[in-house]
This record gives structure tokens, C-alpha cells and sequence, in this order.
């Protein structure tokens, strides 16, 4: 029986849970920072607009292969990105005016171009695009937890894990490099432009890691966590500690801890209420992390300090 069920855990859950982990984690760490610059919902810009990118990815290609999709997701998130900026400059609007007309705009324009082309064969939906497929990512190769150290078994991992550990290491080693310009320029862009650190090129950089995360992740985990892990584990770590480098390494535990618990929950909560049915592990991963972040507002040692900014380290 245990047997059994370990490998049914290794071929039903591990995969995804370390997807999910993942993901939550690589759109974290850049989120940390979107939060305290007050661009948190760049994050909500960019994975709504992977959407149109990845039909009209389709479109020209007439593939669903992933790479071509992850090159349209990015160039829509390099386009908005720039539409965004240039929103600000010109029109002299706040950045979240410019962020949500941008990306309504077109999430709009890619739900569009969703139901007048010619993609009802293959699997590009609004649902898919919400939700992800975390829960089809299995790993059947596996026999039990000597897999574990089986190449040829290894090799039979879903491939969304393996690009979403690149894109971490990419975004760590990106924040790690730059950790002393970061949170220069988040703290103090004056002085940071006095000392000669480029605040522009660090902020682009910046978004750019949000985007490369967002698109990594879009594709296995749907807009939806996207969205919740850009915002809610930062936002919950900075009601715990008023040190940057503290609050990145709690956002690491809140996202971590929301991926693995919200995965559970999904497939077995239900279960323990006496009914047969799971639910979507997308939606109970963000709603774990959104119950962090309240009970965090409720008993967080920084809860009555919000308004005050954290000082680097």
C-alpha cells in the first residue's frame, strides 16, 4: 500500500507541486520589488497580456509548441511594457492608470482575436489561459523513488519544469548581480542617480525579470497565480519584517508554503468535506496566498506600519 502510494505521488503530485513551487517562487522575487516601487500590478499587466501574444504566436506559426507560444507571450509583454511607458510620459499619468489601460486593452484584443480565428481545433481557450494545466502535468515515467535517480526517467518530467528552474536561476542570479542597485533605486532614486546608477535601465531590468517570470510560468499555471504570487507573498512578508532582505527570504517561505498547501487542498480538501470532486489547483493555490496575506494583515508584527518603507540591506 505505501508503495503504491508513493508511486502514485510521484507520478499524480510531485511534478506539479514542484512546478507550482516553482512559478510562485520565480514571480515572487521580482514581485518583492514591483511592490515597494508601487508596480505591483505589473505583474496582472503582463500575464493578461501573454494572451494575445500566444494567439497571434499561433497564428503566424500554426503550431501550439511552446517555444513559439513563450516568444509571442514575451514580445506582448515587451509591447506592453513600452506602451505602458509611453502612456506614462506622454499622457502624465499615474503608472496604474497606464498599467490598467494597457493591459485590459489588450487582453481584450487577444480574447478577440481568440473567438474570430480560426483556433477552436487545438487548446487555446480564455479557461486554459485563466487556470493553466497544472493538474495534467504528470510524470508517468515514474516506478517508484529510485526514479528519482534514473535519468531516463528523469528525462520524462514534464518540460514545463525544467524551463521554469532556468527562468528562476535567471531571475536569481539576475537580483543577486544587481541587489545593491535594486534597492538603491527602490529606496532612493535620487541618490541613485546621484551615485551614477542608472534607476531607468534597473527599472526596465526589473520588469523584464516580472515578464521573462510571468511567461514561463503562463503557460502551466494560467494567469491566475501569476497574478496572486506577484502580489500576495511580497505583500505578506513586508507585514513581517521591515528589512528588505528578510522580506524577500519570507516571500520565498509564503510562496513555497501557499504552492504546497494549495495544491493539497485542491486535490483532497474536498474530500474531507465528503465530496467526490477536486478542484482547480490554480484557484486554491491563490486563494491560500490570499489567506496569508489576511492573516498576516490581522497578526503581522508590522500590520500597524504599513505605511512605512523598509530599509535595505
Amino acid at each position: 500500500m505505501d508503495a503504491d502510494w508513493g508511486v502514485e505521488f510521484l507520478q499524480l503530485s510531485l511534478a506539479p507541486i514542484l512546478i507550482g513551487t516553482l512559478a510562485a517562487i520565480a514571480c515572487a522575487l521580482p514581485g518583492n520589488f514591483l511592490l515597494l516601487r508601487r508596480q505591483a500590478l505589473i505583474g496582472d499587466a503582463i500575464s493578461h497580456v501573454a494572451l494575445p501574444g500566444i494567439v497571434v504566436a499561433f497564428l503566424v506559426t500554426g503550431t501550439i509548441a511552446a517555444w513559439p507560444m513563450m516568444v509571442g507571450a514575451a514580445g506582448a509583454a515587451v509591447v506592453a511594457v513600452g506602451l505602458i511607458e509611453l502612456i506614462k510620459r506622454l499622457g502624465k499619468v499615474e503608472p496604474g492608470a497606464a498599467m490598467g489601460v494597457v493591459f485590459t486593452t489588450l487582453f481584450a484584443a487577444g480574447v478577440l482575436l481568440l473567438e474570430q480565428s480560426d483556433t477552436s481545433g487545438v487548446h487555446i481557450d480564455v479557461e486554459h489561459a485563466l487556470y493553466g494545466n497544472l493538474e495534467s502535468l504528470i510524470w508517468f515515467d515514474a516506478t517508484g523513488w529510485s526514479s528519482l535517480l534514473d535519468i531516463g526517467a528523469l528525462a520524462g518530467l514534464p518540460p514545463q519544469l525544467f524551463r521554469l528552474a532556468i527562468v528562476l536561476a535567471v531571475i536569481v542570479g539576475f537580483m543577486a548581480a544587481f541587489w545593491k542597485e535594486l534597492a538603491i533605486s527602490t529606496f532612493d532614486p535620487g541618490f541613485a542617480q546621484a551615485v551614477g546608477i542608472r534607476t531607468g535601465a534597473v527599472g526596465f531590468a526589473l520588469v523584464v525579470a516580472a515578464a521573462i517570470a510571468a511567461v514561463a510560468a503562463f503557460d502551466a499555471v494560467g494567469s491566475i497565480i501569476v497574478i496572486a504570487m506577484f502580489v500576495c507573498p511580497p505583500a505578506t512578508a513586508r507585514l513581517m519584517t521591515d528589512r528588505l532582505g528578510r522580506q524577500v527570504a519570507w516571500s520565498v517561505l509564503f510562496a513555497t508554503t501557499a504552492a504546497i498547501a494549495g495544491y493539497v487542498f485542491a486535490g483532497y480538501g474536498p474530500l474531507w468535506f465528503g465530496s467526490p470532486y477536486a478542484v482547480s489547483a490554480a484557484g486554491m493555490i491563490a486563494t491560500v496566498s490570499g489567506v496569508q496575506l489576511g492573516l498576516a494583515c490581522l497578526l503581522g508584527p508590522r500590520r500597524r506600519r504599513t505605511g512605512q518603507a523598509a530599509a535595505p540591506q
